[in-house]
């Protein structure tokens, strides 16, 4: 491990309160029901394929929550798509999400084995065959045919520990898990 960095620079600060994340594990540990979050995000449709979301409670801890502002998302389609290009594609906004869940859990990870963070980057990209979306091919998916996430991070760690914060990362990531296992999806509809 790289304790004679760590022991020079002292402790790492990454920005990450590990404390406070340990002590809400071991909390909810005993409070199963309480760990239970409920992750809401609204729309609304403007104009051609161009549609506004926000983000703003949540349901956790047994109790309503909310973030201490509302997040607005524009979604639409560029214009090689006969759109308006008013804000990124929704399949964008997923690629955004695993790079932003794994960095924070990259972060989160360094923070906790006392590696300090100089740089995190990442470049995400998902491939997709637009003939199933068109319905040119049924056999086609719609969907990522692939998606592929590279780091570049500088770190007072070994090649070997950056690989193991990524790993660790993996492992944790919300997102990760969601791309990478089904997940059941609802979709209901109600006639104003």
């Amino acid at each position: 491990m790289n304790s004679e960095i760590n022991m020079q620079s002292g402790t790492a600060d990454n920005g990450v309160n590990v404390q406070a994340l340990l002590g809400a594990r071991e909390a909810l540990t005993g409070a199963r029901e309480a760990a239970r979050f409920t992750w809401r995000a609204s729309s609304q449709w403007v104009r051609g394929t161009h549609t506004r979301a926000s983000v703003e409670g949540f349901h956790g801890l047994g109790e309503d929550q909310s973030h201490r502002q509302a997040f607005v998302f524009d979604i639409d389609h560029p214009e090689v798509f006969a759109a308006e290009d008013k804000g990124a594609t929704p399949v964008e906004y997923i690629l955004v999400g695993l790079a932003g869940c794994l960095s924070a859990g990259i972060a989160a990870v360094a923070q906790n084995r006392n590696i300090q963070l100089r740089s995190v980057s990442a470049t995400v990209e998902g491939g997709m065959d637009l003939a199933g979306i068109l319905g040119i091919d049924a056999d086609v998916r719609n969907g990522f045919d692939g998606v592929r996430v590279h780091f570049e991070i500088d770190a007072d760690a070994s090649e070997a520990d950056i690989a193991a914060l990524v790993a660790q990362s993996q492992k944790r990531s919300a997102v990760f898990d969601i791309m990478t296992n089904p997940t059941d999806v609802t979709v209901t509809t109600s006639k104003r």
